[in-house]
């Protein structure tokens, strides 16, 4: 089978990483993919140098007519069956330009904002032979929306479970404004409304206040970052948590926590939680959209309400305060990651193109 990858996405965030995993791990498995993104990007990148072919598309506009016109050729070019849109921004570009193709078009769904009630938006979906949503909330979401849920397939993220990611080193951490030998909450997510990251500060500083020695470490960036400076301020906690800013080690960062959060009011799934799982630390979050569906409450994590510093920053501080229970759900995370491995991704979206190619 064929597979024709777009993702026109800037940067490197889940999205781009499940698409170029997916990519890689159909090619080892013999079905040729390609990736459509924006030339130098990280995608782009990583896609030459793990040898996947790459086409340039960089639109200016959803349906950029020249871009569709280049992902149209490449369609032709490389004789695709499916057609992957990995990211919202791309189901118009890939429903215009399967026309007059064979193509079939399979549609990602990783998040779990409502879908634009308008015409555009339901042609563009309505074009699509599959959508795969990454959890069961976002495919009630989309049932919500009006998509018919025979079109939907759930099938979750997946995360890389034979990777050797060593934490970073004290050094690293104390450069941040965190001190040799002390436990520290660590959130790898965007600051941006969706994530909630003003809930992450408040959390902290309950928190903080439980298990004084606890400091907190924001790694992203995004458009909230001057709120959520002036809310650190506000709430005297400069001494405690931290702003990493955009990090290419975020990772390293990650298997460095004590306990890894996630303070979204709106997820799809949060694949930073795989990463977690992974790595085997304890998960402090909130109920947001999918993550029950990746985090067992009291099993690998402990989970909160959504909009609630208080129970977050309670959960925070006692997987803090508790190493015996931290060890407990942390060992039961490690395993529980193999529930999430890209095999199994692969798996079920191998099965979902071979549904689509015999309708």
């Amino acid at each position: 089978m064929r597979i024709l990858h777009l993702d026109t996405e800037r940067g490197w965030r889940g999205g781009e990483r499940q698409a170029f995993w997916l990519a890689a791990e159909l090619a080892r498995r013999g079905h040729p993919s390609t990736i459509a993104a924006r030339s130098r990007h990280p995608l782009a990148e990583r896609a030459r140098d793990a040898g996947i072919p790459v086409v340039n598309c960089s639109p200016h506009f959803e349906g950029d007519p020249l871009r569709v016109y280049r992902v149209r050729r490449a369609i032709r070019r490389f004789d695709v069956d499916i057609v992957h849109a990995h990211a919202a921004h791309d189901v118009t570009l890939g429903a215009l330009a399967i026309m007059g193709t064979r193509a079939r078009l399979v549609i990602s769904r990783r998040v779990d904002f409502r879908l634009r009630d308008n015409p555009g938006t339901r042609w563009k979906y309505s074009r699509a032979a599959a959508i795969i949503a990454v959890s069961n909330a976002v495919a009630d979401v989309l049932v919500r929306c009006g998509v018919d849920r025979g079109r939907i397939r759930v099938v979750p993220d997946g995360v890389d479970v034979h990777r050797d990611i060593p934490p970073a080193p004290a050094e690293a951490l104390a450069a941040l404004g965190v001190p040799a030998g002390a436990p520290v909450a660590v959130q790898v997510a965007q600051l941006v409304g969706h994530k909630d990251p003003l809930n992450f500060v408040r959390a902290m500083a309950r928190a903080h206040a439980a298990a004084p020695g606890l400091h907190g470490l924001m790694v992203g960036d995004g458009v909230l970052r001057p709120a959520v400076e002036a809310e650190i301020a506000a709430l005297g906690a400069q001494g405690y948590v931290h702003l990493a800013g955009f990090r290419t080690d975020a990772d390293r960062l990650l298997a460095a926590a004590t306990v890894c959060v996630l303070s979204s009011r709106e997820e799809g799934m949060g694949s930073v939680l795989l990463d977690a799982l992974f790595l085997g630390r304890p998960i402090a979050a909130t109920r947001a959209g999918g993550i029950p569906e990746v985090v067992r409450d009291g099993e690998t994590g402990l989970l909160a309400p959504v909009h609630d510093p208080e129970a977050l920053g309670a959960a925070i501080a006692r997987l803090a305060n508790e190493p015996s229970l931290a060890g407990r759900l942390g060992d039961a995370a490690r395993e529980r990651a193999e529930d999430f491995s890209v095999e199994r991704m692969t798996d079920a979206t191998l099965a979902v193109y071979e549904d689509v190619v015999k309708r």
